[in-house]
């Protein structure tokens, strides 16, 4: 039986040719279809439109005013070529992709899930914008309640109690994560020698507002210029619309040469290599959907303190194999401060990494995740809501 799946995503990267987590995760995922169509938004450049032998990739070259009506034309004539199962929808304000996915769910009868990774503004807001986003995405749930097959998150911890407190029924929400782990590129260096360490501190992620850098520049230079830590190194990997502001504050809080800004890793090798030489890793969201990078630092063999979001306070133990704080710069201080200047405590969660990660094995988190969106795709056709007409 042929199954084709349309994915409305908001990923400009494998388009560019750069090989991110998407790329990654389409890799797997396209062994489980015939046929991945992949709408997305503009990209900085289009490198290529076809990967993975039997994914195609589709991205306008206008703007995101009309980015809906791109979405519902291009899905609408990809519908007239072929079949297909099910159009996952990557949902966020100001939701043309949903609101795209819905016109051609409407026309064709095509059942849309739309696909909530992380709300941004929960569990705790850092910016005006994220309560707007916070307060826009109940609104668009409502609205999409009536109308979408389903709806998939990524973590049962945050999410599902969340969607049900906005008035989804629990049988709608599906707990369908696709954080997985290259065993092959996230482990321990091979060597039984001393790792040798090209940084102190590593943090790696879009640097928005949400993902707390500037609270661990903040907290970082408290350790170098309070605690008098003055050999200390911190690594940023990433870039985003925050990195001149980020820059600028580590030169005010005269921590420059302390930090070294990576832009991007070319891929999970090079990534791990980043994680493996590093004496811990941080993780300052106060909002995620994973977040993955932890997960892949523990693989390393690399101590994490992270805030208690997503799935973090499922894989780490605090106090055994990485530490957790509560979002303050406070707490962060005091937990670097004692890490790093604590080679017993260092130690000590060293020797419980890599954390047992047999639930995110890659082949079986992406077989999953295609088998449950095939589901929602017979059941929703099994008896589609009123308005929506059954498609081929």
């Amino acid at each position: 039986m042929t199954a084709n799946i349309m994915m409305v995503s908001a990923d400009r990267g494998v388009v560019a040719g750069e090989k991110g987590p998407f790329h990654y995760m389409l890799e797997t995922f396209s062994r489980h279809w015939d046929r991945v169509d992949v709408i997305g938004t503009r990209p900085e450049r289009i490198a290529t439109t076809h990967v993975f032998d039997n994914v195609r990739l589709h991205h306008p070259t206008t703007g995101k005013l009309v980015q809906a009506g791109f979405i519902a034309r291009t899905g609408l004539a990809l519908a007239a070529e072929r079949p297909y199962t099910v159009i996952t929808s990557h949902d966020y304000n100001p939701f043309y992709n949903g609101l795209g996915s819905w016109r051609i769910a409407k026309a064709t009868g095509i059942p849309y899930v739309a696909e909530i990774h992380h709300v941004p503004g929960h569990p705790r807001a850092t910016t005006i914008r994220e309560r707007v986003d916070r307060v826009a995405t109940r609104a668009y749930v409502r609205w999409a309640n009536k109308r979408a097959a389903g709806f998939r998150v990524v973590n049962a911890g945050e999410l599902v109690p969340l969607l049900t407190g906005w008035g989804v029924p629990d049988e709608r929400v599906h707990v369908l994560p696709s954080l997985y782990l290259d065993t092959q590129a996230f482990r321990p260096a091979s060597t039984s020698a001393a790792p040798g360490f090209a940084c102190d501190v590593l943090a790696v992620g879009r640097l928005v507002p949400s993902k707390g850098f500037d609270q661990l520049l903040r907290a970082f230079a408290g350790l170098v210029n309070v605690h008098g830590l003055t050999g200390l190194k911190l690594r940023l990997v990433g870039r985003g619309p925050e990195q001149e502001r980020l820059l600028a504050l580590a030169a005010k809080a005269g921590i420059a040469d302390n930090v070294e800004h990576i832009p991007w890793a070319e891929d999970s090798d090079a990534l791990a290599e980043l994680y493996r030489t590093a004496r811990v890793f941080v993780c300052a969201s106060a909002s995620e959907g994973g977040p993955r990078v932890v997960a892949e630092a523990m693989a390393c063999g690399t101590p994490a303190v992270s805030t208690r979001v997503g799935i973090v306070p499922e894989i780490i133990e605090h106090g055994v194999n990485g530490l957790l704080y509560d979002g303050t710069q406070g707490e962060l201080s005091l937990r670097l401060l004692r890490l790093l200047t604590d080679e017993k405590q260092e130690l000590r969660l060293r020797s419980n990494l890599p954390a047992d990660f047999a639930a995110m094995d890659r082949d079986a988190v992406i077989a999953n995740l295609a088998d449950g969106l095939k589901a929602i795709g017979a059941t929703a056709r099994s008896g589609l809501p009123a308005g929506m007409r059954r498609g081929a």
